[in-house]
């Protein structure tokens, strides 16, 4: 059988939620033991496409919501819902939040308070307070647990904090990576202006991972990557996302307007999230982890 017959049938395989044997059997092996091998498990999820119904454990155990020792997991899970509790409890008495107020802003509150600001707006970090609350929104759509989708958030979002910081890096290799494969379209958006160094457009896409642009339940396959330690993916998702709508941008004649067109394109069948990460394998040659 050839490698590319092999690449589509694997391909196929899990598109309909079946993985290979071995697979299954390295994860489940990974998982069962007394010590969990966090190098492993991010390996894992970096290489290979994670199961749906182990994905919220797979995090947990890499994010540190949940310990590796398997034997002061319950213990740690029980402190987990208590410190919840009582956030919420906090926020409800102190009325910051009541009946009408979504999860997502309730777990901004509650988040806002544990960090101490609160009761103090700093103006300067609404833009890292609204990706938070995108990154809850995606995870609500994820995960069934409150109090696993508020840790996972939390660590996520210290994830994203990384990201943040490489958003230079990876702009410049956007432009350099997207003029070698498609020139014309990248002179466009140049003109548009999201290369420019006051557009912070390109950073805020990145340093979201995309989150409330792409459908969660496609987008969760590269928030898996990232998990596992990938920096670039987010640049690879970009290129085949824009590449998908080209002949659309060149009708574009703002970036108000790619903003909106960019983000009313979510992926519903997963091709875009698919050719990002086939792209993405294709051009890294060693496993990069940024925390």
């Amino acid at each position: 059988m050839t490698t590319d017959e092999r690449n589509f049938r694997s391909s196929y395989y899990e598109k309909v939620g079946c993985y290979s044997v071995e697979e299954k059997k390295s994860l489940n092996k990974l998982l069962q033991d007394d010590v969990r091998n966090l190098s492993k498990l991010k390996h894992f999820v970096y290489s290979y496409t994670v199961p749906a119904q182990q994905r919220c454990l797979l995090w947990c155990l890499i994010m540190g919501v949940i310990p590796l020792h398997k034997s002061n997991t319950e213990f740690i899970r029980d402190q987990r819902r208590q410190t919840y509790e009582d956030l919420l409890r906090a926020v409800t008495v102190m009325r910051c939040v009541d009946s009408t107020k979504s999860k997502d802003l309730v777990m901004l509150k509650m988040w806002l308070l544990e960090n101490n600001r609160l009761l103090h707006n700093y103006q300067a970090a609404q833009t890292d307070d609204n990706q938070f609350v995108e990154i809850v929104r995606t995870l609500l759509h994820i995960f069934e647990d409150d109090v696993e989708i508020y840790w996972i958030a939390k660590e996520f979002y210290q994830y994203t904090r990384e990201l943040k910081k490489e958003c230079g890096k990876l702009k410049d290799l956007t432009q350099v990576v997207l003029k070698r494969e498609d020139n014309k379209l990248f002179l466009y958006l140049e003109k548009l202006g999201l290369f420019d160094a006051n557009s912070k457009l390109l950073d805020n896409w990145y340093t979201t991972c995309f989150a409330g642009v792409i459908c969660e339940t496609v987008l969760v396959k590269v928030w898996d990557k990232v998990c596992g330690g990938a920096r670039k993916i987010v640049m690879f998702l970009f290129l085949e996302l824009v590449k998908d709508i080209r002949s659309l941008i060149f009708d574009l004649n703002s970036l108000e307007e790619l903003k909106v067109l960019i983000e009313t394109v979510k992926d519903l069948d997963g091709v875009i999230v698919h050719k990002a990460i086939k792209s993405w394998h294709s051009n890294n040659s060693e496993v990069e982890y940024v925390h």
